[in-house]
């Protein structure tokens, strides 16, 4: 295997640091930029580090951008679409891309363009406005706020009152919190199914075989009880170019190719016997997803990433089975309280009761004189993955994994996975979505 050279930057929070511990423990070399102060001890110990990421672009081989935005506004897709201008090989997005998680009306418009049928949705400015749009149209809806603050993942509301009543109290509640800050917000009609995304890797032309397919696990309590976090885990599996592809993302493939994004792509949909209703777009890695995924990859990680970056061809072996992550979090997570992580969470130890670290992927985390500890602000310190050749497999590897952790304080769900086991899976099946595409 030829060594390479990877630039990982994280031009906002730092998300891509284990991605990066992995690459670097196939043997390649690595630099990691952190721009987000409060998290540039992440990933200390593990991955060597860069303050300036501009000055490495020549260094690279690869440059590996791990979200849309730099700082408050989208942007990386732009930067890595000048690097590609210059010749660099880059994973990363393009300026429509990022778009397509930021303004959710146009990702709605890419995919009616492409012949996608999405869920009745309109989008608002102005508080008021939607206000009044939803008692002259009373409906169960999801509110889903609009550019950076959407990324405060606990604002998503999905309503359940059939006359949009809670809703409106929701509406009103957010005018008064959050008005200054919300740059707008969509309504969509709540759809009954089963929630399930479809996520492929695309090398600049083509989408790469196999597909993935994953479950998300927002709410923080098992049962999907209590507030949205950004993920509290994770259950997938790998296929091929099916039904439930072709009739998404795979619609969208000759539009990618000829923006010219590299890297993962994720479309979240609620499925049920009627039909598929595309949800929102991912166009960069999902978290903890990558983790979960890169503990799939049968094929070198730093190796398909190179390949992808260079659109060459690249090869993807995974596992045959099933496969969970599980998120482990520490006090305040998934709220903001200075005060409470200084108690209960900042610098904690991180203790494993074997030298195994099988399944073991990092996120808030540094390692001081090799000691593990906890690092940042936002009480995310691990994720514990687990395979197998049944989803009640991957639960039992995972979880068992878990019982061999000591951090004080830690919760996580104990859930994961069991949605598909319960039924999600014969549902799929039985409305045909997962047989082979055409």
């Amino acid at each position: 295997m030829e060594t390479r050279r990877f630039l990982f930057c994280s031009l906002d929070a730092a998300l891509v640091a284990d991605l990066a511990w992995q690459v670097r423990r196939e043997g390649h070399e690595v630099k990691y930029y952190v721009e987000a102060e409060a998290d540039r001890e992440i990933g200390d110990g593990f991955v060597p580090k860069t303050d300036d990421w501009e000055a490495e672009i020549d260094w690279a081989d690869v440059i590996v951008f791990d979200d849309i935005w730099v700082g408050d506004e989208v942007g990386t897709g732009a930067l890595a679409a000048d690097l590609r201008e210059r010749g660099k090989a880059v994973v990363g997005g393009t300026p429509n891309t990022d778009r397509l998680e930021d303004d959710r009306g146009y990702a709605m418009d890419v995919l009616t363009d492409h012949g996608v049928d999405v869920v009745d949705h309109r989008e608002f400015r102005d508080f008021q406005a939607g206000i009044r749009f939803v008692e002259q149209n009373p409906a169960p809806y999801v509110v889903k706020p609009l550019g950076e603050v959407q990324n405060v993942k606990r604002l998503l509301y999905v309503g359940t009152e059939a006359d949009g009543s809670d809703v409106l109290a929701v509406l009103r509640a957010y005018e008064t919190a959050w008005g200054h800050r919300m740059k707008g917000f969509q309504l969509q009609r709540r759809v009954e199914g089963v929630e399930v995304a479809v996520c492929g890797f695309f090398d600049g032309d083509a989408f790469v075989e196999p597909v993935n397919f994953n479950f998300e696990h927002k709410r923080l309590f098992p049962g999907n009880i209590g507030p949205s976090t950004g993920e509290m885990g994770t259950s997938m599996f790998w296929a091929d170019r099916n039904d439930l592809f072709e009739a998404t993302l795979g619609k969208l493939e000759g539009w990618l190719a000829e923006e010219g994004y590299v890297g993962s792509i994720d479309l979240n949909c609620i499925v049920n016997e009627g039909g598929i209703a595309p949800l929102e777009f991912t166009p960069r890695f999902g978290y903890p997803t990558i983790a979960l995924q890169e503990e799939s990859f049968d094929s070198p990680t730093g190796q398909f990433l190179h390949d992808l970056a260079r659109g060459t061809d690249p090869e993807l072996a995974v596992h045959g089975g099933y496969q969970i992550a599980v998120r482990i979090v520490l006090p305040p997570f998934p709220f903001d309280d200075p005060t409470t992580y200084d108690e209960n969470s900042r610098n904690a130890a991180i203790v494993f009761d074997t030298e195994r670290r099988d399944g073991i992927h990092i996120e808030d985390t540094k390692k001081v004189d090799g000691q593990w500890r906890v690092a940042g602000e936002n009480g995310m310190p691990l994720v514990v993955t687990g395979t197998g050749d049944t989803m009640q497999a991957a639960r039992e590897t995972a979880y068992d994994r878990i019982d061999e952790i000591l951090i004080p304080n830690r919760y996580y769900r104990d859930d994961i996975g069991e949605r598909w086991i319960e039924g999600d899976g014969d549902r799929l099946l039985a409305w045909g979505y997962l047989g082979p595409g055409e």
